[in-house]
């Protein structure tokens, strides 16, 4: 029986949610932090705001903007896995965040009424779903007039050398390391293929347009390893 993407994503997260905080650190050499924060830096999340999270995972971005939002905001973290949200929602309650609302969900249909938004995040998990501008066309139509959407995503290095080092480190490597920390080897051998798949930092820009984006910028970091992209609703 040939699994779609989405029923493929969906049993590999259900699978390495225990160990998806841990694995992040160690397959990113905990870069992905660094580049998260600059991120934030970059949205610059306001008191008493309002944010969504898709693909939240365990909610790590989720907290971060909780914090930003104060306890007059409030924050959406939305996954299908509920594996990743048990583990999000222990984090959360041993936070006591009560700004934090965190529910099972597709990105591909948020159940949100247009205009709720003025943050919607997506980090590392667009490369996942079945189609990229259908998610993006509903982080559009989430947000306000004037609200920001953001995406975190591994990327394409287009330096020679690095990119096939890059790939090298994602095919052969990476699954090493799920195997070693996780005992997840095929799970994150589909690592590289949503990676190897996913567009490149321009192609991203036109899809973020696409989507009805305004004013659409992108930052690479780690030489192109990941990038965030930033558009705005007008």
């Amino acid at each position: 029986m040939v699994q779609s993407k989405e029923q493929r994503v969906h049993g590999v997260f259900e699978k390495i949610s225990e160990n998806y905080d841990k694995m992040n650190s160690v397959i990113s050499f905990q870069q992905h932090k660094r580049w998260r924060e600059d991120t934030m830096k970059r949205m610059n999340v306001q008191p008493g705001t309002k944010a969504l999270d898709v693909c939240c995972g365990t909610a790590d971005w989720t907290i971060a903007m909780a914090e930003k939002v104060g306890k007059t905001g409030e924050v959406v973290g939305l996954d299908f896995s509920k594996n990743m949200l048990k583990v999000g929602e222990e984090k959360v309650k041993s936070m006591n965040l009560e700004q934090v609302q965190l529910i099972h969900g597709n990105a591909m249909e948020l159940p949100f009424p247009d205009h709720t938004f003025d943050y919607v995040t997506i980090g590392f998990g667009l490369r996942n779903v079945p189609d990229y501008l259908q998610v993006l066309k509903e982080m559009n139509r989430v947000l306000k007039p004037g609200g920001i959407g953001v995406c975190l995503e591994t990327s394409q290095p287009t330096l020679f050398g690095y990119r096939q080092l890059f790939f090298f480190y994602f095919r052969f490597i990476m699954p090493l390391f799920g195997k070693l920390f996780a005992k997840s080897y095929n799970e994150y051998a589909w690592l590289h293929e949503s990676a190897r798949d996913f567009p490149g930092m321009r192609e991203l820009v036109k899809l973020f347009e696409t989507a009805g984006f305004k004013r659409v910028t992108y930052k690479p970091y780690s030489g192109g390893a990941a990038a965030v992209h930033i558009g705005y609703k007008e």
